[in-house]
């Protein structure tokens, strides 16, 4: 079989330790580092020290990306692997380590890469995907507002498109400070809401204790905070975005003619 480069390790990477495993013209070196950061300079002095100029590994979990952060510093060709691909290749022996393993695939090109973007691009997407995990927090947290309100037959949400709008949060807020005179709560109403006041002193007239104020106050609370998260995403994103803004007024004027 040919050979698709002479120096070359593999890494069998879990949660504390790492195992490396060399193939060279001189032979084959196994070594097992841990995890912690010095140990993984450790590692890179290795497979520098070796002459390594191609790293596998198995894209399990998330423990990969550390050793990945660090090895894309220096001059590698870096494969990071599907497991299932790994496992799937024919002739694997049951009593071959995995970084042999994974090492021996690599070295007859028998792997395949998958699509790692850049670090800007990768930071990017944890911003974006944390930024959607706390949205769904907002809006679990909107249902259990909901909820408490339901508890008190306050019907607030069959009055207001939304109980994040200008409207609800100062009924809201008023409710938290002892105000439920539903008169008073409904002189809250802005906009087309004032139209409706006679349906709002109906939805308001309801049965609320210490209990479901205090509820409410944590909550109202807890959106606030949820939201000023929100915004300061919002800004670290536009902010990385800001070196693309003319691509991306090509891409939304593309789509708007798309759709035309």
């Amino acid at each position: 079989m040919d050979i698709f480069c002479e120096r070359c390790c593999g890494l069998d990477v879990h949660k504390k330790t790492i195992t490396g495993c060399i193939l060279t013209p001189e032979g084959k070196e196994l070594a097992t580092f841990g995890t912690m950061t010095r140990d993984l300079k450790a590692l890179l002095d290795w497979i520098k020290s070796k002459g390594c100029t191609h790293v596998a590994m198995e894209s399990t979990g998330v423990y990969w990306v550390p050793v990945y952060n660090l090895l894309e510093t220096e001059d590698f060709e870096i494969i990071v692997a599907n497991a299932n691909h790994i496992k799937n290749v024919p002739g694997r022996k049951t009593d071959v380590r995995d970084a042999e393993w994974i090492a021996d695939l690599l070295r007859h090109g028998l792997l395949k890469g998958s699509f790692i973007p850049d670090r800007e691009q990768r930071e990017l997407r944890e911003l974006t995907r944390y930024r959607r995990s706390l949205t769904d927090e907002h809006t679990r947290e909107v249902n259990r507002i909901q909820k408490v309100l339901e508890g008190c037959n306050i019907k607030l949400s069959a009055v207001v498109s939304q109980l994040t709008g200008v409207t609800a949060s100062h009924i809201l807020s008023a409710l938290v400070n002892g105000v439920t005179d539903p008169e008073v709560l409904a002189c809250f109403a802005k906009g087309r809401l004032v139209r409706k006041k006679e349906e709002l002193l109906a939805a308001l007239e309801g049965f609320i204790g210490p209990h479901q104020k205090k509820l409410l106050a944590i909550q109202i609370d807890h959106l606030a905070y949820l939201e000023g998260l929100i915004d300061a995403l919002d800004e670290e994103v536009a902010d990385r975005l800001r070196p693309f803004e003319a691509d991306l007024a090509r891409l939304d004027t593309g789509m708007i003619r798309t759709h035309r």
